[in-house]
């Protein structure tokens, strides 16, 4: 969606239920539908700021208190009045900061295209989970049914190719299979709170973060990816996006290729810092050859939605991916698939 700024409580809830959990986990689709249809509950959610009132973040801080994963509404809101100060609490010190290795597989094909070696710069990049593109292992399933395969090199601070997080995302529409993994010389980036993936708690939280029903296969990859992230820590500064970009870029070695990239992280900025980020982006890759890669809701930045075919700008919920401005894809949101776009 376009923010996760929540002023109408009842239409954002109800938008998430149609957009974005429809057909993909039926409890938080209950819950959404539940909520917005709940004007009690709904005043409960707007004694939170703003920014707070998102239906992940609420959802997960409910789960993180212990609420039951049911489809039964009435004993998530039971639940959830009954424990309202702790789910409170929970919401007001932490943040949305979903970490899906698998968004890997959306950004392979088009870091693929850059020279290298590459310096990953990742805005929003909570534990850093996304800086370790050539970590992974990739199963690609191609147009015609045709399945590439990719396996990351053992050696230092990576997992056995035995024991890599395999992710699977299918390539629609001509959108290129890599044919092999970056070189990556650098792993850094800015967060608000960077998380530290060897942190207990912090593993809870994003466990927490993962869907109901997704647990089976996310689970897993979230923990690999930890352990991957844990060996071998990225540099991410703590501070404000728009305001650290220039830093992260900054500490890219020279002779690298510097990629300025992020997924599902702006609609956490109001529209006025989102224009001033894109424009520091652009300019820092005038000065710096900084290659800018977006992975965000389809309407979010003005200027790429506007080279975006209408019909699509209509499909609420999926992403766009869009290198230096330019809109090359749409793709999932936790990168089942990419489909290659051609604006008009």
């Amino acid at each position: 969606m376009d923010s996760a700024h929540v002023d109408d409580v009842p239409t954002r809830y109800a938008e998430f239920a149609q957009f974005e959990v429809r057909g993909r986990t039926p409890v938080y689709l209950a819950w959404a539908r539940g909520l917005a249809d709940d004007p009690a509950t709904c005043a409960l959610l707007e004694r939170l700021p703003r920014i707070k009132r998102q239906p992940v973040l609420v959802f997960a801080a409910a789960r993180h208190a212990g609420a039951p994963e049911t489809e039964d509404y009435a004993a998530f809101r039971d639940f959830l009045h009954a424990h309202w100060a702790e789910i409170e609490q929970i919401a007001l010190t932490h943040s949305t900061q979903t970490n899906e290795a698998k968004r890997c597989a959306v950004l392979l094909p088009f870091l693929s295209m850059l020279p290298g070696p590459l310096s990953l710069v990742e805005m929003g990049a909570s534990a850093g989970l996304c800086l370790y593109p050539d970590r992974y292992a990739y199963r690609y399933t191609l147009d015609g049914g045709a399945v590439r395969e990719l396996q990351p090199p053992p050696g230092p601070a990576t997992a056995p190719a035995a024991t890599a997080p395999v992710l699977a995302c299918d390539l629609r529409d001509g959108v290129p299979a890599p044919r092999a993994l970056p070189k990556v010389v650098h792993r850094g980036g800015v967060d608000l709170s960077p998380i530290d993936p060897a942190d207990p708690d912090s593993r809870a939280w994003l466990h927490s973060l993962i869907w109901p029903g997704q647990q089976t296969e996310r689970g897993p990859r979230l923990d690999a990816a930890l352990d991957i992230a844990a060996a071998d820590p990225p540099q991410i500064l703590a501070g404000d996006l728009v305001e650290r970009v220039a830093d992260a870029v900054a500490a890219c070695p020279a002779g690298s290729t510097p990629v300025v990239f992020h997924t599902a992280v702006l609609g956490y900025l109001e529209p006025p810092e989102r224009a001033e980020f894109v424009r520091r982006v652009t300019e820092l890759g005038r000065d710096t050859g900084a290659v800018w890669i977006s992975v965000e809701g389809i309407t979010l930045l003005p200027d790429v939605a506007e080279q975006v075919p209408a019909g699509i700008r209509r499909h609420k919920g999926i992403f766009v991916v869009s290198v230096g401005g330019r809109p090359l894809a749409t793709a999932h949101g936790h990168g089942d698939w990419v489909r290659a776009l051609d604006p008009d």
